[in-house]
């Protein structure tokens, strides 16, 4: 058994490798490694890189030409864009048999707010 793999258990005190504790069928446990510290099984350790495999890694992955969060914030400003001008492309074209206001036409008549049905409200009448 290896101690990496190796595992305690809570309820009988077992020392096992399986999911369950073969004497009690118990499934809590605590690897022995917490308490006692595994020696590195390789004899010498992994070269960090070679010249290759730093090919194979930028073949891989390009180069990004900004950050994320740059290019999130261009998407989004260029997306906003888009939105205004299809809305106001939208608004232009206007529907059929509506009429498009002229910058010289005073729109259409409004009664004053003081008129009701063409009499005027001169507020309260006062009889002397």
């Amino acid at each position: 058994m290896q101690l990496r793999t190796a595992r305690l258990c809570l309820d009988c005190e077992e020392v096992h490798d399986a999911q369950q504790c073969p004497v009690c069928a118990s499934e809590s446990f605590a690897y022995i490694s917490r308490w006692i510290e595994a020696p590195e099984r390789r004899v010498k350790p992994r070269p960090a890189s070679s010249e290759s495999a730093e090919t194979y890694g930028r073949l891989l992955e390009p180069e990004r030409a900004r950050p994320g969060t740059g290019r999130l914030l261009t998407r989004g400003a260029l997306g906003l864009t888009l939105l205004g001008l299809a809305g106001w492309a939208w608004n232009r074209q206007g529907r059929p048999g509506a009429r498009r206001p002229r910058p010289d036409d005073p729109g259409p008549a409004r009664p004053d707010a003081r008129t009701r049905g063409g009499k005027t409200d001169r507020g309260p009448s006062t009889t002397t």
